[in-house]
């Protein structure tokens, strides 16, 4: 066993691919219909639309709206077929030369061949379409929050993989794969994170043992960069490695060490991690540690409490519910602004993070633990107030659990923030049909050159005894 997770010697090459039993598009893949086909439309996730001239639909990778092409079919299914352009007829005037060497195998970024302009209005007609899919039709046009399309993303996780042959890769996965691109240079990180990506390189392909390293996170903080790598066993000799990677390049090192339950340990003296958010007069700080959720586009996510700062407007000494806290994102800036604040979140450690950093930022914060997945449970908290605003940042499969109870138990205001439009569509429609109604809109190009998309929704309930809260005109 002393060789574990050591760099194995070249073997000849089966035949047989580790990938059997997946779905992987065939050596040869055939030509579509019997011509140029039309791209009618973007799909959600930014693939094109086409027909054949059977009538059968085309998901086409790589296509953009009005463009003629010929399309290879790399996987048929009985209702629709998917595949890629095999040869551009007529472009869309949109596209452009994608700015990053990586596009068409990294699965990272895949809008980058349609203009940044055309990609944002795509992802604002995403969302309208899904809320008039259930009969929401917003009274004012979306807010657009957006910002550079380049050097943007301060936290990734890079995948180290060993080949058969013994080489050593560092890198992103492949659009729905688990197979990694190796990446030397990304033009969405920022300059920080990029420009460790070359030297991670040379330092992963000099491990002793690759193999017991799994993947590592970079994330860039006030305090510098923060690495931390996935240990799976122990290894001195590596270890010295990364410990004189850190000490070159000034970084913070920790890894999360173990198999079954990695515990994390800092290598390097742990730092107490902290980035700057807005408030209503000066920027607050918010304290997190590796693991913690933290918003990957810093500009944007300002962008979002402060547009949440406006909607809301004075908030003075009202009682507010903010479910899926975190550790403070939009509490301790609300709280700033003089509301009375209830903060909830699932994670423990989260929890005890939020409470600290209402302590360091000298805010008034009442934080709670708490299942938010059970309506029960949200009840009791709609009940102990009960609150005139409530703010929502679920996860991606949304909140189901909590909307059900603000339509048995209404509140004045609901902010809902959402990093899934699917799950905020099917949310917002439990929330109209239950009385509530839309009164603000935004869009948040949180990831720009990939189909992703952040939103903001402002609803209110018109309550028998209770005035509801007005929003400015320039609000």
């Amino acid at each position: 066993m002393a060789g574990l997770g050591k760099r194995r010697p070249a073997r000849m090459r089966s035949g047989v691919s580790g990938l059997q039993g997946r779905q992987v598009p065939p050596a040869s893949p055939r030509v579509a219909g019997d011509g140029p086909v039309t791209i009618e439309r973007l799909a959600h996730d930014g693939r094109g639309v086409a027909h054949t001239a059977a009538g059968k639909t085309l998901f086409v990778d790589g296509a953009l709206p009005g463009e003629r092409l010929e399309v290879a079919v790399h996987r048929a299914r009985k209702r629709f077929d998917e595949g890629h352009v095999r040869e551009l007829v007529t472009p869309s005037p949109e596209r452009v030369t994608p700015p990053c060497a990586h596009f068409g195998r990294c699965g990272g970024c895949d809008l980058q061949h349609l203009a940044l302009d055309a990609q944002r209005h795509h992802k604002v007609a995403v969302l309208l379409e899904l809320l008039a899919r259930q009969g929401i039709e917003p009274p004012l046009a979306p807010q657009l929050l957006a910002g550079a399309g380049e050097g943007y993303r301060r936290r990734a996780r890079l995948g180290i993989k060993v080949d058969a042959e013994g080489g050593v890769h560092l890198g992103f996965r492949a659009r729905h794969s688990h197979r990694l691109v190796d990446i030397a240079d990304c033009t969405i990180l920022v300059p920080s994170l990029n420009a460790l990506l070359t030297p991670l390189h040379a330092l992963v392909a000099s491990l002793e043992a690759p193999r017991q390293a799994g993947h590592l996170e970079l994330l860039e903080s006030d305090q510098g960069v923060v690495l931390v790598l996935r240990q799976l066993r122990e290894h001195d000799a590596d270890r010295g490695r990364w410990l004189a990677f850190a000490e070159r390049h000034g970084l913070h090192l920790a890894r999360l060490l173990g198999r079954e339950t990695p515990r994390l340990e800092w290598l390097t003296p742990a730092p107490a991690l902290s980035c700057r958010v807005p408030g209503p007069g000066e920027a607050l700080t918010l304290g997190f540690a590796p693991g913690d959720f933290l918003q990957a586009n810093a500009k944007i996510n300002r962008q979002l409490i402060q547009t949440a700062l406006a909607w809301l407007g004075n908030v003075e000494g009202l009682a507010l519910l903010d479910l899926f806290a975190g550790v403070g994102n939009f509490s301790l800036p609300l709280a700033a602004a003089g509301a009375r604040v209830t903060a909830v979140e699932g994670s423990p450690a989260m929890v005890e993070r939020l409470a600290g950093n209402a302590r360091r930022n000298d805010l008034e914060v009442y934080t709670r633990q708490a299942d938010l997945g059970r309506a029960g449970v949200v009840a009791e908290l709609l009940a102990s107030g009960p609150p005139e605003v409530v703010v929502l940042d679920p996860p991606r499969d949304g909140a189901a659990a909590v909307c059900r109870t603000l339509v048995e138990h209404p509140v004045p205001r609901l902010l809902y923030v959402s990093c899934d439009p699917a799950t905020l569509a099917r949310d917002a429609a439990r929330l109209v049909h239950g009385g509530y109604r839309p009164s603000r809109i935004a869009v948040a190009d949180m990831f720009a050159h990939t189909s992703h998309l952040e939103s903001m929704l402002l609803f209110e309930h018109p309550r028998t005894g209770r005035q509801p809260l007005g929003v400015t005109p320039d609000g």
